[in-house]
């Protein structure tokens, strides 16, 4: 329930930035030029973070690494709202995008060690109570937008939210080594495992990570077209209203939101192979009807079941990257985290690429040919002896 909660929590306060955007770039005289290398700050600053927050994970435990993270994160939010340049939003956001980053391997590592422990796939639950608490923080911005509250108010009340919900979870958090006995016994938070350990380097299988990597890279890069394209690709190719594209990308998130919340029980039928490889196949059947559709009503169906098949193959990859190794899953969980984020950033930039040379519907066969990747790869995710 506390790692569930830390899920929830992120998803509620990145929910406060995005929603906020427009509000936020306004009062910060912010150009749609200089939002686009703002967002990209906050990408490059959050991988930053995620490769130094696994070691600290490996030295100090998730337990530590979480409350930190997620308190920095809570306090974070209320920068950009303050912020009146350019330049104060950037710096803002820079500590914002670091303090996302740190939260996203920590809780990542959390869900490893709690789902080790208990014995049957949990983690696509976790990413789905990301997403509701993604939908609870942007009803929650709709609504105070239309009592005309402040957004100072409402983010600062966000922040003060996210510092109590971590004040009350933190002593359910796992400690370093939960969930496996092989370390549990020795290892607490008070006594950490000296820095540079060369069983990071004895027990990780680096070709296989690199795999693992690749097919997070793939997999998000797929998915962030879904963010960025989604809704244009239905009102360019068909005409319909910005409301009717606003629709499809909502259809892909309440598809994506639902099947993660019940993806789990399959994953423990099926098995983690079979899984990513006909996930990601449903994925690729999804984007193909979306491309070829002749009306929008198909197109939104197509995206629709992008959504379903791309659900639960991102929480596999990270449950199969916090297993590699029990001794360094921190640093390992960073790797094919941050590759993962490398992709999602990459993807809507190679979609825009390429639409300008072929169109936005062939562009999109980007993302096919990566859920294919992915698909041919999934045996990466097989559990280790």
């Amino acid at each position: 329930m506390s790692v569930t909660a830390v899920f929830a929590l992120n998803g509620f306060l990145a929910a406060l930035w995005v929603a906020h955007i427009p509000v936020i770039t306004d009062r910060a005289h912010v150009s749609h030029a200089q939002l686009g290398g703002l967002l990209l700050l906050i990408g490059v600053s959050a991988f930053v973070a995620m490769q130094l927050c696994g070691p600290a994970t490996d030295r100090w435990g998730p337990r530590p690494t979480t409350v930190g993270a997620a308190l920095l994160l809570s306090g974070a939010i209320i920068g950009p709202v303050l912020a009146r340049s350019p330049e104060a939003l950037a710096a803002s956001l820079a500590v914002f995008g670091f303090a996302n980053g740190a939260l996203d391997v920590s809780m990542n590592a959390q869900a490893v060690a709690v789902e080790r422990a208990y014995r049957r796939p949990i983690m696509s639950a976790f990413h789905g109570y990301f997403s509701v608490g993604s939908l609870v923080g942007s009803g929650l911005v709709a609504l105070t937008l239309w009592l005309d509250v402040g957004v100072v108010p409402t983010v600062i009340g966000g922040a003060v939210f996210g510092v109590g919900v971590v004040a009350v979870v933190r002593h359910g958090l796992v400690p370093r080594g939960y969930g496996d006995p092989r370390i549990e016994a020795a290892a607490t938070d008070d006594d950490p495992s000296p820095p540079g350990d060369p069983r990071w380097w004895r027990d990780v299988d680096l070709r296989q990570l690199g795999l693992m990597a690749l097919v997070a890279f793939a997999l998000m890069l797929a998915e962030g077209t879904a963010y960025d394209w989604s809704a244009l690709h239905v009102v360019e190719t068909f005409g319909t209203t910005e409301a009717i594209g606003a629709i499809t990308f909502g259809a892909f998130s309440a598809a994506m939101t639902v099947a993660r919340l019940g993806i789990d029980p399959i994953a423990a039928s099926v098995g983690p192979v079979r899984l990513v490889r006909y996930g990601a196949l449903i994925g690729a059947a999804g984007m193909t009807l979306a491309v070829l559709a002749p009306v929008a009503p198909l197109a939104i169906g197509g995206w629709t079941v992008f959504g379903i098949g791309l659900a639960g193959l991102i929480p596999q990859i990270f449950t199969a990257a916090g297993n590699l190794t029990v001794h360094a899953s921190g640093r390992v969980i960073s790797v094919v985290v941050g590759c993962g984020y490398l992709g999602m950033l990459a993807g809507p930039a190679v979609i825009g690429f390429l639409g300008g040379a072929v169109g936005l519907s062939g562009a999109l066969a980007v993302a096919v040919v990566a859920l294919a990747f992915a698909a041919a790869s999934a045996g990466v995710v097989a559990p280790r002896a």
